[in-house]
């Protein structure tokens, strides 16, 4: 991490984390109901492999789709801070992104991060694109809405990653939807990388890539 602020930030991220499960795991199958206050974070393992996708592809444009409290929105300020880039992050709670600012603020990355709230498919619409990174967090009932959203705005060589391809299993037919769609998009070539809860990565290659 960049710097020491950004570190301990982190590390409250983490605090909090491992206080939550301990909740989550008090509440059994009441947790659906209360799933609101928790911070269902990508974890440590995705969160280190966005990062250094970030350093590598310094992407100048990064999309979050799913605030939430803002731990993986950390990660990703952090590195595009560090590339140059802008991060646009994105959700409908009020709240949660009223945490996830302070918590940015506090690290010392609020030059760099651009929150918007509200419906993540009529922000996509309205914003002018292109995205050259984009991290797919939110409830998984909206993948592939939010997919026919930005895909149009998804740059060359842009990368797509979907977070819980695997875990949690109840959301397996909206996931299998999700990579149903992807793959009948033919410039999209995307894999299942089995990190943290799983995740989708995808890569927009244009017919004329000379790489391919």
């Amino acid at each position: 991490m960049s710097s020491t602020h950004v570190a301990s930030v982190f590390r409250e991220y983490e605090a909090r984390d491992a206080e939550e499960h301990k909740r989550m795991a008090a509440l059994g199958r009441d947790l659906m109901a209360a799933r609101d206050e928790f911070l269902l974070p990508i974890g440590p393992q995705v969160g280190a492999f966005l990062h250094a996708l970030v350093l590598a592809k310094k992407p100048r444009r990064v999309l979050e789709l799913g605030t939430s409290y803002g731990y993986s929105t950390l990660l990703l300020a952090d590195a595009v801070a560090q590339t140059g880039g802008r991060l646009i992050t994105m959700d409908v709670a009020d709240y949660k992104q009223a945490y996830a600012r302070a918590m940015i603020a506090k690290a010392g990355l609020a030059n760099t991060v651009e929150f918007k709230l509200g419906d993540a498919v009529a922000l996509i619409g309205k914003d002018p694109g292109p995205f050259d990174l984009v991290l797919l967090d939110i409830w998984k009932e909206l993948y592939v809405s939010c997919l026919q959203a930005l895909y149009p705005k998804l740059s060359d060589e842009g990368i797509l990653v979907a977070d819980n391809m695997i875990e949690p299993a109840f959301a397996r037919p909206e996931v299998r939807q999700y990579r149903q769609a992807l793959r009948e998009l033919e410039d999209l070539t995307t894999c299942l990388i089995p990190i943290g809860q799983g995740i989708e990565l995808s890569v927009r290659w244009n017919p004329g890539n000379p790489k391919l």
